[in-house]
């Protein structure tokens, strides 16, 4: 790498490229992203994006993303300076040395001025833009309609109409130095800098909500999707999200409990005290609404064929714990086991890891739902009562085996609510060795359960039926 300067200024420009492509990318990491260019060496382009993509890009899903932003990058014309585009212009070098000596005369006397980053653009604007909070000023940006607005907002942070007074101040220097004609060819040129800077403030706005669009629908098709469909990095993804929607279901129950500890407004009785002050009521009187939180009891099948669904159920019933007041999980394949206190004691991934290698219960046989009912009934019955609701996961395979349906009924005697959540389509109820056409009646509520946006729909019911 004969020229080090001028390789580091390409890994620079490179890395603002990709910052302004979405990817948040850190001081540290810029410095490892040029040990790493440095060790790899600019002959080979792949080794490059290789090397840059293991230092920047941390998901999966994220690389396409960082392949297209690198490639566009070495794909277009080499970006001049801001000296070789007035050259190109015709301006001789001594009229760019006095050019530059103001500008960093202007940048000396006022540390906030945006003229220069503004001419030089590219890494310079992008700092410019970082500068000005961009990123937290488009995340109120909701739509295409907002992009002008926020467009203009961006524009007057980066200092695009300050530019223009400290052109006026340069014009006035430059007079001085080279004459009224050479100063107004000058400064002309760095007034078409600063509007080439405003249209790429303008592509940033535009690239930004697209690829928020872009990763929203992503997001969407994710939540959308079979569990058992995604790989690795997907059920990662849609972790995230099940933690997110789990945060707002916290949030709005934390909400609801602050506000029934002052009650309704009575009306009736505020009117009543506010006779003895002539009609007036100075004093509201408040309905006490007392709302006891639900029991939840949780049979999980983690046999195979529903054990990606049976994951994410149990994980998001382990966060959203504090929503009911007491909360007993099972799980089950020919045998029951009871994992309230594994998981209770263990974080949940190794609590997960022990439910699913037979810690709990043995994997490998086949399912038996009414072995695992009719265990149920003799030692969990007792203790359902009105408050209690009691969620099923299963696809109801029963293997030709007696499938126990009458223990549902008595279940759902004792029971506030039976939900059962069916990771099979309604279509397929009726085939083979389910027993879904018999349990369903049975229950209060059967709800096909296949995707995050399921489970979520589930998760709503099951705070609804308080």
């Amino acid at each position: 790498m004969a020229d080090v300067r001028a390789a580091l200024r390409v890994t620079d420009e490179l890395l603002w490229v990709l910052r302004r492509a979405g990817f948040a990318i850190a001081t540290s990491q810029a410095i490892d992203a040029v040990r790493a260019v440095r060790a790899v060496g600019f002959e080979s382009q792949a080794v490059v994006r290789d090397a840059l993509a293991s230092v920047v890009v941390k998901r999966a899903r994220d690389r396409a993303r960082f392949d297209d932003a690198f490639d566009g990058f070495f794909a277009r014309e080499p970006r001049r300076t801001l000296w070789e585009r007035l050259a190109a212009e015709g301006f001789s070098d001594a009229e760019l040395d006095v050019v530059r000596e103001l500008l960093d005369a202007f940048a000396a006397a006022a540390p906030d001025s945006a003229l220069g980053p503004l001419v030089h653009r590219g890494a310079e604007l992008d700092r410019l833009l970082q500068l000005a909070g961009s990123a937290q000023m488009l995340e109120s940006m909701q739509s295409a309609l907002q992009a002008g607005f926020y467009t203009h907002r961006l524009l007057e942070h980066v200092g695009t109409w300050r530019a223009q007074d400290e052109l006026t101040s340069l014009r006035v220097r430059l007079v001085d130095a080279l004459g009224e004609a050479r100063a107004d060819a000058l400064v002309a040129a760095l007034k078409r800098e600063v509007q080439r800077a405003a249209e790429d403030v303008r592509s940033f706005v535009q690239s930004t909500l697209a690829r928020r669009d872009a990763d929203a629908k992503q997001g969407e098709d994710l939540l959308g999707s079979p569990l058992a469909a995604l790989d690795e990095a997907e059920v990662e993804e849609v972790r995230r999200a099940v933690r997110a929607f789990v945060q707002r279901l916290r949030g709005g129950e934390r909400v609801r409990r602050r506000r029934s500890r002052k009650g309704r407004v009575d009306a009736h009785t505020t009117l009543r005290r506010a006779m003895r002050t002539g009609g007036v009521p100075f004093m509201l009187a408040r309905r006490a609404r007392r709302r006891d939180k639900p029991r939840l009891v949780l049979l999980c099948d983690v046999s195979d064929s529903v054990r990606s669904v049976a994951r994410f159920l149990l994980e998001l019933t382990f966060a959203a714990q504090e929503l009911f007041d007491r909360t007993r999980t099972f799980v089950f394949v020919s045998e029951l086991g009871e994992t309230t206190q594994l998981f209770a004691e263990h974080p949940i991934d190794v609590a997960l890891s022990r439910a699913y290698s037979g810690g709990v219960v043995p994997v490998t046989h086949n399912s038996n739902y009414g072995r695992m009912l009719h265990a149920f009934e003799a030692r969990v019955l007792g203790d359902i009562d009105r408050r209690t609701t009691v969620v099923i996961l299963g696809d109801g395979r029963t293997n030709y085996q007696d499938d126990a349906a009458g223990v549902l009924d008595a279940i759902r005697a004792r029971a506030r609510a039976v939900v059962w959540l069916c990771p099979e389509p309604r279509a397929a109820w009726a085939t083979g060795d389910s027993a879904m056409p018999r349990y369903a009646p049975k229950c209060t509520r059967v709800l096909e359960v296949r995707s995050a946006r399921d489970l979520e729909t589930a998760a709503r019911l099951l705070l609804a039926l308080r």
